[in-house]
């Protein structure tokens, strides 16, 4: 998740270094810093990668955390680029300013009405009247905000968007391998572009949609441009979705298909999540924007401890096993990584033992307790704080707030050097960790 640390401009601040200095404190194989813009425009405190300004700041990143590390952490960086989406207007400025009066809307009032008072008619409707009146474009617009869509071929810059995307996405790249950084993840997952283009909801009529040959062809394509840019001895590998959780989305069998097809074109490894999209998010308030980790397919990105019978772990890994399944099935031994509910040290290890995946990640959990691995290496392991699932954290993200745990966020605000959220209620680092000291917990 973002950790909503950077600065309006896309930059780096103290506290974005904070944040993964702790992190890499922690000793993790490999640290994955934040989906990072490729473009360069405004996105508010997301962090950016679209122009060589934004080099130094990164720089600085890889060095924190080779320090923290102290050289045993590799470092990722994750590449993302959106689409736009509106917040949700009051109807007063959709139906005055934002919607385009038709013949369609004309006619509903007999062509006797001008396009102002069809304007206040429709302001006038209930809801159900409006679901006859507008399209489906434009009742969604007005109920939940307007939504680009990598489809909307009528949009100039949609229609370039296979011409513009692999040269932005190996820039961003090459920017990464110049700060430091040792491998990039191209962010093909949940609501944002990439994925689009790989859901079976793409119906794009230009070879770029439609049958998965189409819909794989820009990823193949942004992977190709970003590996002769960067070359053989940096490490690029894609994060996507093993199932799309909503009607008519991806399905697992397509995933493991488009795996096979990423791990023949040469990616160094697969990080498989799911759901996470904007078609089933729950319709947001006036004023804020739709988040697409709120529906069903939200919930599976993300799950919490109030759940279903199933629980909220290791709900991706039958659909992650497919995956390497299919992949080892072609001879090829590129890593998967499993994500998603994966808190523990006995099950980790029994994914890997049984073969379900080659390589664990863990946000949530590291959140909880950024120094778990270091813990359970040093055999204390009952000292770990384990995630509770309450999703406390990504509450805070769905409302663009500075991400922090509960677990730890209250402890020691005191503390000398302590850097607080902006309102100053919450520590925004774990507290440290001394292996050095004795605790009754130690295994």
């Amino acid at each position: 998740m973002v950790p909503w640390r950077a600065t309006d401009e896309g930059l780096v601040t103290p506290e974005l270094l904070e944040w993964y200095r702790r992190f890499a404190e922690g000793q993790p194989a490999v640290l994955v810093v934040e989906a990072t813009g490729i473009r360069d425009i405004p996105s508010g405190p997301l962090l950016r990668i679209g122009d060589d300004r934004f080099i130094p700041g990164l720089e600085k990143i890889a060095a924190t955390v080779r320090e923290a590390s102290k050289g045993r952490t590799r470092l990722f960086i994750q590449l993302i680029d959106f689409l736009r989406i509106n917040r949700r207007p009051t109807p007063e400025k959709f139906f005055n300013r934002y919607l385009e009066i038709t013949a369609h809307h004309r006619s509903t009032f007999g062509n006797s009405l001008t396009d102002e008072q069809v304007r206040a008619a429709l302001l006038d409707m209930d809801e159900e009247q409006l679901r006859e009146v507008l399209s489906s474009r434009e009742y969604e617009s007005y109920a939940r905000g307007y939504r680009e869509r990598v489809d909307d071929l009528h949009l100039p810059h949609i229609r370039e968007l296979p011409r513009v995307l692999p040269k932005l996405f190996a820039d961003a790249a090459v920017r990464a391998r110049r700060a430091g950084f040792d491998g990039v993840e191209l962010h093909y997952a949940h609501a944002y572009t990439m994925a689009s283009f790989l859901s079976a909801q793409n119906t794009r009529d230009d070879g770029y949609g439609g049958h998965p040959d189409g819909r794989v062809r820009l990823p193949l394509e942004v992977y190709r441009a970003v590996r002769r840019s960067v070359g053989d001895d940096f490490v690029v590998g894609a994060r996507y979705l093993t199932e799309d959780c909503t009607e008519g989305g991806l399905t697992p069998q397509e995933a493991a298909a488009f795996g096979v097809q990423f791990a023949r074109a040469g990616m160094d490894f697969l990080s498989l999540s799911r759901g996470g999209k904007f078609e089933d998010a729950k319709q947001p308030k006036i004023g804020a924007a739709a988040y697409p980790y709120t529906g069903r397919s939200g919930y599976e990105c993300m799950p919490q401890y109030i759940s279903d019978e199933r629980g909220p772990f290791g709900r991706n890994l039958d659909a992650t096993a497919q995956v390497r399944k299919a992949v080892r099935s072609e001879q090829m031994d590129t890593p998967i990584v499993a994500a998603g509910g994966v808190h523990g040290f006995l099950e980790a290890e029994r994914i890997l033992r049984e073969g379900e995946a080659d390589i664990i990640a863990a946000a949530r959990q590291s959140l909880a307790d950024p120094d778990w691995y270091r813990k359970i290496r040093l055999g204390k392991g009952k000292q770990v704080r384990v995630c509770r699932y309450t999703n406390y954290c990504e509450a805070l993200d769905t409302r663009h707030k500075q991400v922090t745990c509960e677990l730890w966020d209250r402890e020691q605000l005191d503390e000398p050097g302590v850097l607080r959220s902006a309102d100053g209620k919450r520590r925004l680092a774990a507290p440290s960790w001394d292996p050095t000291e004795n605790s009754d917990n130690d295994d």
